[in-house]
């Protein structure tokens, strides 16, 4: 198996190294063939090697990959001609349409909503984010020196395939969906998403369904987030809910997520590149970790493959049992260094 290791900027480096090296313990711990890791450029390092955040042999690299873990990245550092929004680049070439963010609260760790068990199933290709809903150029646009005017795009073909993946994850779960718009006052961009997941809904008898303003969810959430089971939602909306949803946890550091389409697929936690807290060996690898539990569970669903899915099963269960048992970073108020924790995690994935 060929996965490819972006590391990026920041801790990138260091979340990625303890990320890979969970996956190959937890492959050994299955009796799974070990991955051949294709290490590729980006960020600041291919800045000062290529000239680019994002080199053209890295996209290229990718074309020919099916899946591989992404680290953050600090384009706010990049010199302003390279500002580019290096996840958001793949996201958009590959068409990695669905977002997938769960939030679950961990015993040992204090957590804001101690019973959140969710997924936000965000789409991820349209909707209010202008660097990716035109087929050139931006959806945002300045007419004149003192106006902006940004597009906001809504497909049925979107809302279908994300409304598709919303029911499949619910109908594997608390067997609910909650479909999280703003139609009151954006009556047809807003109005249609809710409309096809409603038509989706009917597909899936046995999931239950409801909606409601994302203003009112980002309410619910914090006075009762155990409501939630399944919530989908465009994207900007998905992208601020699950940032609430991973504080509401407990930590963005527990925060993971995976960028797929029906072919392929990436991991990418969604903390930051954390710049100020890089080689010392302070960062806290779960989120990525977890996201990389997803990562080998979804490469087992779309390969029938039972021993890839048995993988990721085993990493979530050891950094929840980790962190059980006490041992955490800095940012969650406990001791570990990025490398013990990891040690611990790579330990308990041979446990049953």
């Amino acid at each position: 198996m060929r996965l490819g290791l972006i590391e990026g900027d920041g801790i990138g480096p260091e979340v990625v190294r303890a990320t890979s090296a969970v996956v190959d313990e937890a492959l050994a711990a299955v009796g799974a063939p070990s991955v051949d890791w294709v290490r590729l450029p980006m960020g600041q390092r291919a800045i000062e090697e290529f000239g680019d955040p994002l080199p053209e042999q890295t996209l290229a690299a990718l074309d020919e990959l099916d899946a591989w873990i992404l680290g953050p990245h600090d384009n706010a550092a990049y010199p302003p001609e390279l500002r580019i929004a290096p996840g958001g680049v793949i996201r958009k070439r590959f068409g990695l349409y669905a977002n997938i963010r769960p939030a679950r609260a961990f015993a040992g760790i204090k957590a804001s909503a101690p019973d959140i068990d969710l997924v936000i199933v965000r789409e991820n290709s349209e909707g209010f984010y202008a660097d990716r809903n035109m087929f050139a150029g931006s959806g945002e646009f300045r007419p004149t020196p003192d106006v902006a005017m940004a597009v906001g795009l809504i497909t049925r073909q979107a809302c279908e395939r994300i409304a598709h993946e919303a029911f499949r994850l619910a109908a594997a779960r608390r067997k609910r969906v909650t479909i999280v718009h703003k139609a009151n006052v954006l009556p047809m961009t807003m109005g249609l998403f809710r409309d096809v997941c409603y038509e989706v809904a009917r597909g899936y008898p046995g999931v239950e369904v409801d909606d409601e303003h994302v203003d009112a969810a980002a309410a619910h959430l914090v006075r009762a987030a155990r409501y939630y089971d399944v919530l989908v939602t465009e994207n900007l909306f998905g992208d601020i809910l699950s940032d609430l949803a991973g504080e509401l946890s407990g930590s963005l550091g527990l925060a993971a997520s995976l960028n797929c389409s029906a072919t392929k697929a990436m991991a990418q936690a969604v903390h930051g590149a954390a710049p100020t807290l890089a080689g010392h060996n302070r960062a806290n690898p779960a989120a990525l970790q977890l996201s990389a539990a997803m990562l080998l569970h979804w490469l087992g669903i779309r390969d029938n493959n039972r021993t890839l899915s048995s993988a990721g099963e085993r990493i979530e269960r050891a950094v929840a049992a980790t962190f059980a048992a006490g041992i955490a970073t800095a940012d969650l108020g406990g001791l570990a260094s990025t490398s013990e924790f990891t040690e611990q995690v790579g330990a308990r994935v041979h446990r049953r």
